[in-house]
């Protein structure tokens, strides 16, 4: 019983060790949550540069518009045909929604194969193969007299320029059929529909694989707003605001973005995070310097990166004894199903022996152990850049919303993230730890390819369904050209009437005198003071105006807020602190007492429904030129923070006074707050040789005591 104890602490310990030696090596694809934001970061300006007009053409993550405005909110109804072509068999599905509040979704599907001559011919055959097969799917469901609206999932690389217009920039996945790249796709298929000439169909959106996840997860739960393929390849889309899409014109509402971003790391962005093996695979690649960021964490790539550290570490002598066999060293024989059986198993170490000795290999325990630990190093790296990328969407939609919480869902789709045992775990905590304040869901997706297209086409009919239905409740607002000549007749006659004295007092248009007599005619020059108050803040101004050659306007201002008790005091409170934050605004200006004396004050005081204009004249009809407030110019001069109509109340509380001036009651307020200064400094020094930090009656007593100036204020609270 002892032996067998010890023989289990040794290999646990031994484990341990081999996993230690694995971290230490690989350390540089182990990233930190910290390396993961500055990853966020990164991937977020790319984000911004592939909206902004100007940036686009350089942008690595492309950020492309899908031209799809809205997902599903659960009242599509309908049936819709999809065709789904993305490999060297496609699919045609038929998809009825029914909206009687259960949301159902019924769908048929068959799939078809696409002939070796057919993928290599002309584009025609092509199309014409693809509307054969379609008539063959309507006839044997006996819809073919029937025009329903298609829904065309199309998986390769395509300029969008509308719902159902997409043009095909090159052939992928061993596609060569001739005269299709540059042209658009759907134009190509209902060309190939009219051939037939027997059934007759609406394209009305091409949409690719991503989107179409997001519309499928979209229909079961509404907050869904981020589409996510972790597969073979990977991509993501989400809902952006289109205020922030230059690509696209108009700026109400959202629109689908395919974010196409595979390519992050293309100009550089992840050059301190790739590892000498990342580079190798990118060597070896089809496509060497392109698609970085998915070269990193895709299931195309997983394998081959185990293999290539599994070899690096042999030629180092650290695994297999320093020994290498000919199916190690092959391209692709370490495929990323191995990856997903060897941590899948509860005995991983068992499995990773199966895989190493099916590669040529004697593996000892230490090297099972070693190659675990090295899938589990590449599969958690994977999940950990899929997250922090995914951050940044998410704080992205959160801006956008202006919420303090953003509560959202991700569809998702892809091999990896469905059949890796771990990978979605782990993508789920590491998102959830990046962003604390959103609250987010994991949706897998069902059929997103297939089904997905026939929602966005369901969601396209929606929404023109409701533009019919606006645009039918909005004809009786439309006005003819006759009815607004007459609204122009009927105002030009009661501005006439507002104008006359005889009619004014009568009249709904006042057309209100503002003793405003002239416009500016460009040889106005000089300072000026503005003040525009209309609500719970209120701005001040200084215009300067010049004039000649390199004449121009230069303004300068300041909000202020009104507090709710000045709001609701009396009117010399409220004017009182308006002069204050007026004299404030000049000494953040930097005014001389000299140079303010000389500012004219222009009060653009319109507040809220008052119609009636109010103005004081001087002596000479002209507006009075408000004077001077209290000096503020002497060295170290603040405004002072007692209201100053309180102390004008003090002062006035001698029946002797009758009259104060306002600089007057400004130095009287500023003597009183030096004041209270004093005493309070002294009196907290008292406090703090009591070792205390709260300013107590006592501590003002002492210093009432040290002072023989403060005298008078013996037994005042008596």
């Amino acid at each position: 019983m002892i032996a067998s104890h010890l023989l289990a602490y040794f290999f646990t310990e031994l484990n341990h060790d081999q996993v230690q030696k694995v971290d230490q090596y690989l350390y540089h694809m182990r990233l930190s949550d910290e390396t993961l934001l500055e990853i966020s970061k990164r991937f977020r300006r790319e984000m911004e540069k592939g909206l902004g007009a100007t940036t686009h053409p350089t942008a690595s993550v492309k950020m492309l518009p899908t031209f799809v405005r809205s997902t599903p909110d659960g009242t599509e109804h309908g049936e819709f045909l999809a065709l789904d072509l993305g490999g060297t068999n496609f699919r045609v599905l038929w998809v009825k929604v029914t909206d009687n509040g259960l949301q159902k979704v019924e769908i048929e599907s068959q799939i078809y194969a696409i002939p070796e001559d057919v993928m290599r011919g002309s584009g025609t055959q092509l199309f014409d193969h693809i509307a054969e097969c379609l008539a063959n799917f309507m006839e044997k469901l006996q819809i073919k007299e029937k025009k329903l609206p298609l829904g065309f999932t199309f998986s390769f690389p395509c300029h969008q320029t509308k719902l159902d217009e997409s043009f095909l920039v090159s052939w992928t996945k061993g596609f060569k059929s001739s005269g299709v790249e540059g042209r658009d796709i759907v134009a190509l298929i209902r060309k190939a529909i009219q051939r037939r000439g027997d059934f007759d169909i609406d394209v009305v959106a091409v949409v690719n694989d991503t989107v179409g996840t997001m519309m499928t997860c979209g229909y079961d739960d509404h907050n869904c707003e981020i589409g996510l393929i972790v597969g073979t390849g990977t991509n993501a889309c989400y809902m952006e605001e289109m205020r922030h899409i230059d690509m696209v014109e108009g700026d109400e509402g959202r629109m689908c973005v395919n974010m196409e971003w595979g390519a992050f790391g293309d100009d550089g962005e992840l050059n301190d995070i790739r590892t000498e093996f990342d580079q190798e695979i990118d060597m070896g690649s089809l496509n060497p310097g392109k698609q970085l960021f998915e070269k990193m964490i895709s299931g195309m790539y997983m394998g081959e990166l185990v293999r290539l550290i599994l070899v690096k570490m042999a030629r180092e002598e650290m695994l297999f004894g320093g020994k290498l066999s000919p199916e190690l060293l092959t391209t692709g024989r370490f495929e990323t199903k191995d990856i997903s059986d060897i941590e899948g198993e509860k005995d991983g170490i068992r499995k990773a022996r199966e895989v190493l000795v099916r590669l040529g290999l004697d593996p000892t325990q230490e090297d099972c152990v070693a190659t675990h630990r090295i899938c589990q190093v590449v599969s958690t790296r994977s999940a950990s850049l899929c997250a922090a990328t995914l951050a940044a969407v998410l704080r992205r939609i959160k801006e956008n919303k202006g919420d303090d919480r953003l509560r959202s869902t991700i569809g998702v789709d892809g091999s990896v993230y469905k059949k890796h045992p771990h990978f979605a775990k782990c993508l789920h905590k590491t998102v959830r730890r990046l962003v604390p304040d959103c609250d987010v869901r994991f949706l897998r997706s069902e059929d997103g390819s297939g089904k997905g297209a026939a929602m966005v086409t369901a969601v396209a009919y929606r929404l023109a369904d409701q533009h019919r239905a606006r645009q039918k409740t909005l004809e009786s607002l439309k006005l003819s050209r006759e009815q607004l000549l007459e609204v122009k007749k009927r105002m030009k006659l009661e501005m006439e009437r507002g104008l006359s004295k005889e009619t004014h007092a009568i009249a709904p248009v006042k057309m209100l005198p503002t003793y405003v007599c002239a416009t500016p005619d460009g040889t106005e020059k000089g300072d000026f003071l503005a003040l525009d108050l209309g609500g719970t803040n209120f701005r001040v101004l200084l215009v300067r105006v010049r004039n000649g050659k390199w004449g121009g306007v230069e303004m300068h201002n300041k909000i202020y807020s009104i507090p709710q008790e000045v709001m609701h005091g009396t009117g010399d409170e409220l004017f009182d602190h308006i002069v204050q934050c007026i004299a404030d605004f000049l000494e953040y200006m930097g005014q001389s007492a000299a140079a303010r004396s000389t500012l004219r004050a222009g009060m653009a005081a319109a507040a809220a429904g008052s119609g009636t204009p109010r103005e004081e004249e001087g002596a000479g009809g002209e507006a009075a030129t408000p004077q001077p407030q209290a000096p503020t110019s002497a060295p170290g001069a603040r405004l002072s923070r007692l209201p100053l109509a309180r102390v004008k109340a003090l002062v006035k509380a001698d029946p002797d006074v009758t009259l104060a001036g306002q600089e007057a009651i400004f130095i009287l307020a500023r003597a009183a707050e030096l004041f209270v200064e004093t005493i309070a400094k002294d009196a907290y020094c008292c406090a703090q040789q009591g070792k205390r930090k709260t300013l107590q009656r006592r501590d003002l007593d002492n210093a009432i005591e040290a002072v023989d100036e403060f005298a008078f204020l013996e037994g005042t609270l008596d």
